[in-house]
């Protein structure tokens, strides 16, 4: 699937780190930076998530709810916030099905080997469920800035 921006953001729903529900329904009313990443304690993914925990304060003044989502399971969430202290839910989309929605999982290529994989993208939804940006190309060490422009 291939959303626009001015598309009302696919509903979902899956688990967080602590294995309870959780819907992007659950959040109307709030502004929601829902970012897909692919791999808890991985460079890039722990340079975007501890970029989005030290602006945490800010995006919380601006009205913004913050989620995470990767294909890892809730156990390896749970390590992960506790490790560099986020304070914010990672989703775990271990069937993908959200990614699917969001058109945030597909081939990727590596070394020359191709393979299936979480495409690193953020979008950023308004009060009323309508995605007001996409961010494909994240920057993992200010993405924060990239939000807020």
């Amino acid at each position: 699937m291939s959303l626009s921006v001015g598309d009302k953001a696919p509903n979902f729903e899956s688990i967080d780190q602590d294995g309870n529900p959780i819907t992007l329904e659950q959040f109307r009313g709030k502004r929601v930076i829902l970012y897909f990443y692919p791999k808890d304690n991985t460079p890039g993914c722990t340079a975007q998530s501890c970029n989005l925990r030290d602006n945490y304060q800010v995006l919380l003044k601006q009205g913004y709810v913050v989620l995470g989502i990767s294909s890892d399971s809730p156990r390896k969430h749970r390590n992960f916030i506790k490790k560099y202290d986020l304070p914010f839910p990672l989703i775990a989309d271990e069937d993908t099905s959200v990614h699917e929605l969001y058109g945030t999982w597909g081939e990727k290529q590596m070394f020359g080997k191709k393979f299936m994989g979480t495409y690193r993208t953020t979008f950023v939804i308004d009060e009323k469920g309508t995605i007001e940006e996409i961010i494909n190309k994240v920057n993992t060490e200010d993405h924060t800035s990239q939000i807020l422009q």
